[in-house]
């Protein structure tokens, strides 16, 4: 039973990590700007907030959850303001210098970038909630280690994917010039840019209609 749990918790951590999106993007970016290590830690800050949705659900924590889904439209906001406002500094900065050794940029601010734009995505919860009930993860009548090995099967499955899709990306650091990265930046900045005004309007949309 609970090595099934785990290896539901990888796939699904695998499922979430995999879609490419604004913040995938962004981790792309960062690796190919910076170096791997810059682009796992930014990956461990998805993965950190992808699991504590996963706990919240798994564990049962219904008031959390009904607080986070209730105030939605603001978490989404700060979403999709803080993509823009990430894309554009991506898409303006200079021209960065090619080099085979990482950047010294805060792996901190890393971390905390990604953790906080990914929390800012309360639908995650909405995704654990159809998930978990189908594969028989809840807290009723089962001890905290049950969700808490699923939890972490979902930590490791994402965290197992930035490792390997950052390694693979740092690898063509080395064929990179100063123009293709610049290019590269300024690509991955308007996208991220242009999730972020996508995200707004559909807010906006979406209070029109209410």
């Amino acid at each position: 039973m609970e090595t099934g749990l785990f290896i539901h918790g990888i796939i699904i951590g695998l499922l979430l990590a995999a879609p490419v999106g604004p913040i995938a993007i962004l981790c792309i970016q960062r690796t190919l700007a910076h170096g791997r290590l810059h682009g796992i830690t930014s990956g461990l800050g998805i993965a950190t907030a992808d699991a504590f949705y996963a706990a919240v659900t798994a564990f049962g924590f219904a008031l959390i959850s009904d607080f986070l889904l209730a105030n939605q439209w603001f978490f989404r906001l700060f979403a999709g303001l803080a993509l823009i406002a990430v894309g554009l500094r991506i898409t303006f900065a200079a021209p960065p210098a090619i080099s085979t050794t990482p950047e010294n940029e805060s792996y901190v601010a890393d971390f905390t970038t990604m953790l906080a734009i990914t929390l800012a995505n309360p639908l995650t919860i909405l995704f654990f909630t159809i998930v978990i009930p189908g594969i028989w993860v809840v807290s009723s009548g089962s001890t905290w280690i049950t969700p808490a090995i699923f939890v972490t099967g979902v930590l490791l499955g994402e965290i197992g994917w930035w490792v390997i899709l950052c390694g693979t990306l740092d690898s063509m650091r080395s064929y990179l010039t100063r123009e293709r990265l610049h290019l590269i930046n300024r690509i991955a900045g308007l996208v991220i840019t242009l999730f972020g005004v996508v995200l707004i309007a559909e807010l906006i949309l979406m209070q029109s209609i209410i």
